[in-house]
């Protein structure tokens, strides 16, 4: 890439998807509670929702540190907007923004595809399982039903932050505007497409 580098544009514009998808995501709380009741953690395949900011923002501005900036910003938006999770919502956003910047950075920052954007909300989503495990309520689950939650949330993860991310991004980059948002120049840009 020309410029790795983030420019005041990139970060900008991480903000600004990141505090849309920071609405979307105290939105969201609701649509997750309605599929609570059934005990069957079928709420969990929603989960991957809160993880997608990290992944839309890398698959646009394709720069090293755009995912934890924007998931870190998301979930201060979801802070600001009065998310019901309080403060707790700013670490969940800095180790999720974390571990899915984690695996771009083990890819390099050289893949944009539907499998990186997948197992970048996968990624996420563990680290939201390492923190729901620290705060100790995930053991008091029976094993049939854990395994349920883990596995739900994870699929989701990967559907939502991953396979959504990258038809959302594909859809924008069909308009034309995702050209506004890569900095490296087009030749760069085709040479890094997969």
């Amino acid at each position: 890439m020309a410029n790795k580098g983030l420019k005041l544009t990139d970060i900008l514009v991480t903000v600004v998807i990141a505090l849309v998808f920071g609405i979307i995501y105290k939105i969201w709380a609701p649509v997750y509670n309605v599929l609570a009741p059934f005990g069957l953690q079928l709420q969990e395949l929603t989960y991957g929702m809160w993880f997608i900011a990290a992944t839309v923002a890398y698959l646009l501005i394709r720069k090293a540190g755009v995912a934890f900036l924007a998931e870190v910003a998301a979930a201060s938006g979801e802070f600001l907007v009065g998310s019901e999770y309080g403060l707790m919502v700013l670490i969940y956003g800095v180790i999720q923004g974390l571990l899915a910047e984690l695996v771009f950075a083990a890819f390099r920052y050289k893949r944009f595809d539907i499998y990186i954007a997948s197992i970048a909300g996968v990624a996420a989503g563990v680290g939201s399982l390492l923190l729901d495990l620290f705060r100790g309520y995930l053991l008091d689950y029976v094993w049939w039903n854990l395994a349920l939650l883990i596995s739900f949330r994870l699929i989701g993860a990967a559907l939502l932050a991953g396979v959504l991310a990258f038809v959302l991004v594909k859809a924008l980059e069909a308009t034309g505007v995702t050209s506004l948002f890569r900095s490296a120049s087009q030749e760069d840009y085709d040479s890094l497409r997969s």
